[in-house]
């Protein structure tokens, strides 16, 4: 875990030597290395924030509306608590960045009580913008990055609760399935309870050389969580981001509070530098199906690697095992230490 606003580190015991304490550190600014926002980094024209200037439909503006969206001074309102609503709100300038991170402030929520409000908002990194569609307000054959954020289930079936958040890669080719909550497109997911909070919720979502990681926050402790960790993803450069959200029968208030994008400071080879980054096709390349990726037996989070803990077990044992392979040689040396004595 990282922390969201500025970095802090727990306290991680006494007992742990030096040695692995600098190892755990490794492992764990390679695995969760989210940027804590230094403002060096913050990419302001690809950033949505309050009061939310430049944001309308005149040359000048950077990020623009459609459909139900209300631009407040608090928040961007996507869709209110009423049924049938679409909004959405695209940022304008296209990102020409290879290495990137987004944090989302967002926040859900409305008077339906349990399983009684939907459908969820989608934030995306895609070609198309303002493009409406069936889903989540937007265009379901799409060409990039979506994340859902789904608090409806569809299918009956699903093998995890809901509101769950997931990702999909596409290249226009395969449209998202409602029906089934787009399990069979999953690339990763994992169930979250952000609805009705009493403070905001936020959402990362990091793509650096090709590995896609999606961390939330929704507890307000400012810690990270991981929710999906997936390489071999490919992305193009010259995208757009947005959001948007949608309600059918049920309903909920969708509202983006804040979109901040980061630059990520990535070296790359000469052959990576060489390559035409705005020609790359979407795509993932896969070991195997992205539903095999699935850690626990409920669903309720998928294409986790190693996590903190395990890191941290798999390094103990191997300081035991040093440990004791240390132990047990100084009784073997000191052993024959004593029988070289005998002979004097």
């Amino acid at each position: 875990m990282v922390s969201f606003r500025g970095s802090k580190m727990r306290g991680v015991g006494t007992f742990i030597s030096r040695p692995l304490l600098f190892l755990l550190l490794h492992f764990t600014l390679v695995k969760c290395d989210i940027t804590d926002g230094n403002a060096e980094h913050l990419k302001r024209e690809h950033s949505l924030m309050k009061p939310y200037q430049g944001v309308g439909s005149s040359p000048s503006s950077q990020w623009d509306f459609w459909g139900s969206t209300l631009v407040t001074s608090s928040y961007v309102r996507l869709t209110p608590d009423e049924r049938s609503k679409q909004g959405s709100i695209w940022n304008t300038v296209p990102v020409h960045l290879k290495d990137w991170e987004m944090h989302v402030q967002y926040k859900i929520h409305g008077s339906g009580k349990k399983n009684l409000h939907g459908d969820g908002i989608a934030i995306w990194y895609t070609k198309e913008r303002l493009h409406p569609g069936s889903v989540f307000g937007s265009n379901a054959k799409f060409h990039g990055l979506a994340l859902f954020i789904d608090t409806y289930h569809n299918d009956e079936a699903a093998d995890h609760s809901f509101p769950y958040i997931s990702a999909m890669v596409n290249n226009g080719s395969l449209p998202y399935d409602h029906g089934n909550d787009g399990h069979t497109s999953e690339l990763g997911g994992c169930s979250s309870e952000i609805r009705n909070k009493d403070h905001d919720t936020y959402l990362a979502i990091r793509y650096s050389k090709g590995r896609l990681t999606v961390m939330i926050d929704i507890d307000d402790k400012n810690e990270w969580k991981e929710c999906i960790d997936i390489g071999g993803v490919r992305l193009p450069t010259g995208y757009y981001f947005g959001a948007s959200a949608a309600t059918g029968d049920l309903s909920d208030n969708h509202d983006i509070i804040s979109m901040k994008m980061y630059q990520l400071m990535v070296e790359h080879t000469p052959d990576e530098d060489s390559l035409d980054w705005t020609k790359i096709e979407p795509s993932v390349s896969l070991l195997k199906s992205p539903k095999d990726n699935i850690d626990d037996p409920t669903g309720n989070f998928r294409s986790t690697p190693l996590t903190g803990w395990k890191v941290f077990l798999l390094l103990l044992c191997a300081l035991l095992g040093i440990v004791v392979c240390g132990v047990v040689g100084a009784v073997v040396f000191q052993k024959r230490q004593e029988r070289n004595r005998r002979f004097y």
